[in-house]
């Protein structure tokens, strides 16, 4: 059964604070088989050199063209909804039944070529169509790099001189973003713009603040994403809302930590420039719980969501909204999460009442192994992700075992 927005009174009392390690309400939508398997999975992934020396071996088969499929469909299973749309809809069935809300996810980045580029359009509509008054979806997202060749956003960024064919290429990639923010503001759908490297992110602040300023005049249905582990986002996000405040629309931001940490600073170190990150994982912190912060005290121009699997902010934000006597299920604030990851905190979230999110991501197997090395790799760098699943996954077997 969905589960229905619950007072702020009956969520905490007495200054309590918000907790989510209820296994019994973090598992409920998997079957004890499925734990089972991600008790070995989050095992082996708990193993950093098994990770490397497995992205390794999976690489090599890929060129190869081996046929690898087989050892990888237990993982995209996990982790992923399925190779298209109908089959991903089983799994927003499942979330749904327990309150939380799917983000259909094409696995599409960095493509390449005007026809894989307008395919991969056609394909992020779709799932634009299919969340249209479905209340089994929270929100549409895509990639820029999906809708266009790397170099041109690179070139975009660094206001390079074009070609007449570069400049008719971008005014082809501004037509498939618009055309899938259009979309989305009519049929009732909000829209994200995921975040990418530095070096392609300042084409695509341009291209989405343009769409915000176009279709939130009156609501939330755009939404950018702000990478807090860089040390401007905060200024940015808050440079956002004051535009947005003075010119009389809404911003909205994801706000995630981030995902290309490494590559970030070894490019910039090959280049001889500063990092663009943040020193040290306490400042990404700080300035992610500020965007937090800052977010809840203008709301009326700044609609979130709040993409963590960090359980510290996530207890600050909901603990947050309890405390200024907001609806849990305040549209303006959504929490996210990645199917397969931190389920104690999706469905925790949605018991208590909040409106919480997975992203299930989608796409032919070999297509989707890119990510499943991403989501292994991130598992393994982040400190204490994996022993946090498996402890969980661990307690609520015991727990069901009696």
């Amino acid at each position: 059964m969905t589960q229905h927005a619950k007072p702020s009174s009956q969520i905490l009392h007495d200054g309590q604070a918000m907790r989510f390690d209820d296994t019994a309400v973090a598992f409920a939508h998997r079957s004890t088989g499925e734990l089972k398997r991600a008790r070995w999975m989050f095992g082996l992934i708990g193993a950093p050199w098994l990770v490397k020396l497995g992205s390794r071996t999976i690489d090599l088969a890929m060129t190869l063209r081996l046929p690898i499929g087989w050892a990888l469909k237990p993982v995209f299973d996990y982790f992923c909804g399925g190779e298209n749309i109908r089959e991903s809809l089983s799994t927003a069935d499942n979330l749904y039944a327990f309150g939380v809300q799917t983000i259909l996810d094409f696995s599409a980045e960095g493509q390449t070529g005007e026809h894989a580029l307008d395919a991969a359009r056609d394909e992020i509509l779709a799932t634009i169509q299919a969340a249209e008054g479905d209340p089994r979806f929270a929100f549409a997202v895509f990639k820029v790099s999906a809708l266009s060749d790397n170099h041109l956003l690179e070139a975009k960024g660094t206001s390079a001189q074009w070609s007449e064919t570069e400049q008719a290429a971008w005014k082809k990639v501004e037509q498939r973003v618009a055309l899938l923010c259009s979309e989305a503001a009519n049929r009732g759908v909000r829209i994200m713009l995921d975040a990418e490297e530095t070096w392609l992110q300042d084409a695509i602040d341009g291209l989405a603040e343009a769409m915000m300023r176009k279709h939130n005049q009156t609501g939330c249905t755009v939404y950018t994403t702000a990478q807090m582990y860089r040390h401007d986002r905060l200024n940015y996000v808050i440079g956002l809302e004051e535009s947005a405040r003075k010119e009389g629309w809404v911003a909205g931001v994801k706000l995630v930590r981030g995902a290309y940490m490494e590559k970030e600073r070894e490019r910039a170190q090959n280049a001889g420039r500063p990092s663009p990150i943040q020193p040290n994982k306490a400042a990404t912190d700080r300035d992610f719980n500020a965007a937090l912060d800052y977010a809840l005290s203008t709301l009326d121009h700044l609609n979130i969501v709040c993409g963590t699997h960090n359980e510290t902010s996530t207890a600050k934000l909901a603990e947050g909204m309890v405390a200024k006597g907001l609806d849990p299920s305040d549209p303006r604030v959504t929490f996210a999460q990645l199917l397969g990851m931190s389920d104690n905190l999706s469905f925790n979230l949605t018991h208590k009442g909040f409106t919480s999110a997975k992203y299930v991501p989608y796409g032919p197997l070999r297509e989707a192994i890119p990510y499943l090395i991403r989501r292994a790799e991130e598992n393994t760098s982040v400190g204490g992700q994996t022993s946090r699943e498996l402890t969980l996954i661990r307690t609520e077997l015991k727990r069901r075992k009696g």
